[in-house]
């Protein structure tokens, strides 16, 4: 995992964790995986489950993913020519 990964899970973790401060790390951690739907091992619960998992909880279920915001469209055909090359930005 690379340094600014580290940092941007800790970012998201510390204030998540404070909320159940009773749970050590990684009774926390398996609480995550749990709410995410994980169902495997928690030594290969990759970095990005968690930290977008740690971005989206508490929103709404129809609430945009970070990260994919940039590359949204409207409509199917707008996304389809961009993706194409047809429509430039």
């Amino acid at each position: 995992m690379k340094e600014h990964r580290v940092n941007e899970l800790i970012e998201l973790l510390h204030p998540a964790w404070k909320e159940d401060c009773d749970l050590n790390l990684m009774e926390f951690i398996q609480k995550l995986a749990t709410e995410c739907g994980y169902q495997g091992p928690l030594g290969e619960l990759s970095d990005d489950t968690l930290i977008y998992h740690l971005k989206m909880r508490g929103t709404d279920s129809t609430a945009e993913i970070p990260g994919l915001k940039k590359d949204y469209e409207n409509d199917f055909k707008t996304a389809l020519l961009r993706a194409r090359g047809v429509i430039k930005d």
